[in-house]
């Protein structure tokens, strides 16, 4: 039986912590759901469990997935070490309209403002069913990663907007950056090209580097 919605954030981080030390096998058999033998064609599969187990709301919807709480789930891929193993995706950037969004109302500022992070020891030799779930913590940016953040963000947006879609690499950004998002090579959507023009051009996603995510896990780890 899927769980119902937490009613507070409190009770969100207690669910959290009673999955940590759980492997994914574990867990799948107690939510009745099968587990794949590997993520080559289901990269989503863990992200879903630990929203299902928790009570997640949302779906695809575009808002956070316990929108009632206002707090977006993330899952933290980790190696044995604890350091993320991976860039953490965040939304889809709109490559079109760029200049009429402020930070304050984007997407990314939106998810971002309250995150339920939930490691999971992922190092690639260890099998997925027996890939284990650490302990949850609550974040909440503070004033300097809301300004790198908004910083990143505005930069993105403005060569969006400008034109520069080729000119942006993985290594813009400080703590944020953007990459493409596509299920294939195929799936094109509109932009802007260099003289303004619309293009066709691979979707992209706003995502944090794993330099920032390691920052979060590690200021999470020294208050415990």
């Amino acid at each position: 039986m899927r769980p119902s919605p937490p009613d507070s954030t409190a009770e969100l981080l207690h669910r959290a912590h009673a999955l940590a030390g759980m492997t994914l096998t574990e867990l799948a058999a107690e939510l009745r759901q099968n587990l794949p033998a590997d993520l080559r064609r289901d990269k989503g599969t863990v992200g879903q469990l630990i929203e299902l187990a928790l009570g997640a709301s949302a779906g695809s919807k575009a808002e956070p997935d316990f929108p009632h709480l206002a707090v977006e789930l993330k899952t933290l891929p980790v190696d044995r070490t604890g350091k993320p193993l991976e860039s953490t995706y965040v939304c889809v950037a709109p490559m079109t309209g760029a200049t009429l969004q402020r930070w304050q109302d984007s997407w990314v500022c939106r998810k971002l403002q309250h995150v339920l992070w939930v490691p999971v020891l992922a190092s690639r030799d260890i099998p997925l069913g027996e890939r284990m779930i650490g302990r949850a913590f609550l974040w909440q940016p503070d004033p300097q990663q809301q300004q790198l953040l908004q910083q990143d963000w505005e930069e993105l947006m403005d060569l969006l907007a400008l034109g520069g879609l080729d000119q942006i690499r993985g290594a813009h950004g400080k703590v944020l950056q953007l990459r493409p998002k596509g299920a294939n090579s195929k799936a094109l959507t509109l932009a802007i090209g260099p003289g303004g023009e619309p293009v066709q051009a691979l979707p992209r996603g706003f995502y944090l580097k794993t330099s920032f995510t390691s920052q979060i896990l590690q200021q999470a780890t020294s208050r415990l």
